[in-house]
């Protein structure tokens, strides 16, 4: 198994987990806010699908040089009365294979990308290597499965180490 082998299979070790923990809800579900946080179940499925998209285009070269506050998605991050969580869960899947897959092809990990600037970025450019921003991506869908994991368990008790156990013991 080669590094690159080992870091997608973690990525998508980590998204399976993620996956665990918005199973068997519906959509009133997703939409719930179960903390004082702003986050939703739904929220996260819509976020994790967008920031696989967007690092894709960084990746890939089609991001836009410069974003400016006016160019961000003011629902980009929240489930809406007219999202659904299976659509949701097919921009996640569809979002995951496509930057699987132009990291599968990338021929050096160590290319060097310039990053989009944001509002918030430093003065100076972020270069960053293919490889750390596939590290990036596994950090970004870690630490939003620990908030949802949160959400599910405040939501109705259910708990994603359990769902991932029970999984296991089924061979799944």
């Amino acid at each position: 198994m080669t590094e690159r082998d080992d870091l997608l299979a973690l990525v998508t070790d980590q998204r399976a987990n993620f996956l665990f923990t918005v199973a068997e809800i519906d959509d009133e579900q997703a939409r719930a806010r179960t903390t004082v946080s702003e986050l939703t179940l739904g929220g996260l499925v819509k976020h994790l699908g967008f920031m696989q998209r967007m690092w894709l285009s960084v990746i890939d070269g089609t991001a836009p040089a410069k974003v400016e506050w006016s160019d961000l998605d003011p629902d980009g991050n929240r489930m809406t009365d007219s999202d659904t969580l299976p659509e949701l869960l097919d921009a996640f899947h569809a979002a995951s294979a496509a930057f699987d897959g132009a990291v599968r092809d990338e021929a050096d990990l160590d290319r060097e990308i310039t990053l989009p600037t944001y509002p918030w970025s430093p003065p100076d450019p972020i270069v960053w290597s293919v490889r750390r921003v596939l590290w990036h991506v596994f950090r970004e869908i870690a630490h939003h499965s620990g908030h949802a994991d949160i959400i599910r368990e405040a939501l109705d008790g259910a708990n994603t180490t359990a769902k991932m156990a029970e999984a296991a013991s089924k061979g799944q």
